[in-house]
Parts: C-alpha cells; sequence; structure tokens
C-alpha cells in the first residue's frame, strides 16, 4: 500500500513556481502586445482616426510654430542688438590739437576697441556722392556738417547695457556735442517680443487644453462604442487595469501621431518661409538661415504631446470605464 501511495504520489502534477524574472518578462510581453493591438485597433475606423489625428496635429503645431518664429527672432535680435558703432559728433569749434587728445584719451578706454576720425570736409564730400547734390552744396558758404568720432566698443559692450554705459561716459566727455547710437529702437522691440511671448504663452496654454479635450472625448466614444465587449470581459474576470490598459495606450497614440504631424507641418512652413527670408535679408546685407526645430526640440515636442494624448485618455477612463459594470 504504501508502495502504491508512492507511485501515485510521484505520478501526480507538479506545480511549479514561476521565477521572479518569468514574471516580469510576462508583464512586459502582454504590456507590448497591448500596446500595438491599441495601434491597430485605431485603423479599424480610419477616416476617423486620421481626422483626429489631423486635428490634433493642427492644435500641436501652433504652439511649435510659435516657438520656431520666436526663436528665430530672439537669434535676429541678438545679431542686431550689437552696438557696433557709436557716432560723436563734435563742436564746430574744436580744434584738430583738441581732436587730437580726444582721440588718445578715447583710446585709453578699457570698453573702446577703436576710434576712427572723419573730418567735417571728409564728410561733406562723401555725403555729396551718396546725395547726388554735389552742384547744389557747392553754394553752401560754409560747411554745416560737424566733424566726426567712429567709436568701436570692445566685444564686451556691443549690448544695450554696455552701450548705455559707454554712451553715458562719452556724452561727459569736453567738446563732444551729440552721442548718437542705434539701441533704443531695439530695446522698444524687445519689449514689444515680451508682450508677443505672454500672447503666445496664453494661446499655447489654450491649444494645450484643446488637445487633452480632443483625445479625451475621443477616448470617452471608444469606451461607449466597446462597452459590450468591456462588459464581458468584466463578466470573465479581467481587471480594471488590464481592461483601461488598450486605451490608455490609444490615447499615447493619438498624442504621438499628432506630434509627429505638428512636426512635419512646421518642418512644411519653415521650408516654405526659407526663400523668402534669404530674400529679404539680402536687401539689408545680413547673413540670416532660418532655423527648423532641433532633434531636442521634435523629441520634446512628440514626448509632450504622447504624454498629453496618455493623460487625456486617463481622465476619459477614470472616468467612464469604472462605471460600466455588467448588468
Amino acid at each position: 500500500m504504501a508502495k502504491q501511495n508512492k507511485n501515485l504520489l510521484s505520478g501526480s502534477p507538479r506545480i511549479t513556481k514561476v521565477s521572479f524574472l518569468g514574471r516580469v518578462a510576462s508583464v512586459f510581453q502582454q504590456h507590448f502586445q497591448q500596446v500595438f493591438s491599441s495601434f491597430s485597433e485605431l485603423w479599424k475606423t480610419p477616416f476617423a482616426t486620421f481626422m483626429t489625428i489631423l486635428v490634433l496635429g493642427v492644435a500641436l503645431s501652433l504652439p511649435s510654430v510659435f516657438h520656431v518664429l520666436y526663436k528665430n527672432t530672439v537669434h535676429v535680435t541678438d545679431q542686431w542688438d550689437k552696438a557696433s558703432e557709436i557716432s560723436l559728433f563734435l563742436n564746430k569749434d574744436i580744434s584738430e590739437p583738441r581732436i587730437q587728445v580726444l582721440i588718445n584719451k578715447l583710446e585709453l578706454y578699457s570698453d573702446i576697441d577703436s576710434v576712427s576720425y572723419i573730418s567735417s570736409h571728409q564728410a561733406l564730400e562723401e555725403f555729396k556722392e551718396m546725395s547726388g547734390f554735389s552742384k547744389a552744396l557747392n553754394y553752401l558758404d560754409e560747411n554745416p556738417l560737424p566733424d566726426v568720432l567712429i567709436v568701436v566698443p570692445v566685444e564686451q559692450a556691443m549690448n544695450a547695457a554696455g552701450s548705455k554705459l559707454l554712451v553715458a561716459k562719452l556724452k561727459r566727455e569736453q567738446g563732444v556735442e551729440l552721442v548718437r547710437v542705434d539701441i533704443d529702437w531695439i530695446e522698444k522691440l524687445q519689449a514689444i517680443l515680451s508682450v508677443v511671448v505672454d500672447i503666445v504663452i496664453a494661446i499655447v496654454i489654450l491649444l494645450l487644453l484643446s488637445v487633452l479635450l480632443i483625445v479625451s472625448n475621443t477616448i470617452r466614444l471608444n469606451i461607449l462604442n466597446q462597452r459590450a465587449e468591456i462588459e464581458v470581459f468584466k463578466l470573465v474576470g479581467a481587471t480594471n487595469s488590464f481592461i483601461q490598459r488598450p486605451f490608455l495606450y490609444a490615447g499615447a497614440w493619438y498624442g504621438f501621431l499628432g506630434g509627429v504631424i505638428a512636426w512635419l507641418l512646421t518642418f512644411g512652413l519653415v521650408l516654405s518661409l526659407r526663400s523668402g527670408v534669404n530674400n529679404l535679408m539680402g536687401l539689408y546685407q545680413t547673413q540670416f538661415q532660418i532655423s527648423a526645430m532641433s532633434i531636442e526640440e521634435v523629441a520634446i515636442l512628440i514626448a509632450t504631446a504622447t504624454f498629453l494624448g496618455f493623460i487625456a485618455s486617463y481622465i476619459s477612463v477614470k472616468q467612464y470605464l469604472v462605471k460600466i459594470e455588467p448588468k
């Protein structure tokens, strides 16, 4: 009898324990399958899916376009925000020796790179050549133009703050009647840009909220359309986490694909503007190449869009899916 019992025990099925790594691999495999099954589920209604992704792409492209425009505008203003030359208009009665003394003094300034002198006679001759009124100017009794010193600041002082300090010092020099530097309009432009940035930030927030609403509403409709399937899953014992994962991944796919569309639209806009911007900068004899989004910026755009889609689907899942119970 003992031998028979031993044979029965040896022939009984053994319960094997699954290792920790096996369980982790099984979970990853399950998630992997649901990620791609949710993607294929989207294209069971291709037209509706494409329209949703296109709307998301347009909504997301506006913030990315604003970002590209702002980045290029800042790049241009950084180039313009240079006081490359400061013009010192001297008194009419200043003598040549006094001018040379002033030049020697200015060359000792630590924030001045070079000083060049343009006499009133030289300035008048240049004006005759540029204006085309040389014959009319010959009838003048005296030269109305003053002597001018052209001051070039060092690289560290070629900005709005540095040029203001330098201009304040130059105005105190004897023999200087007027100091001219074209930096005021740059400050006005920067003030306008700061206002525009605040407006753009408000618009971007509204657009991102619209993305959340679009994805959330789309996932809500998907949940309601699959209500019968969800009830069956719950009847056979499926957990809420198992049922909700495909909807979460679907929302992430909506965001991801919308982000890709946004990047393509932004890239196309940059390409279409490149030739026009190059022609415009050529008129001002300025070298500038409009830049598109970098790889890091594209990654941030798509990752943000994917995250927004995931959050929006999570809101819908928690709001509607958990309320569905089999009757």
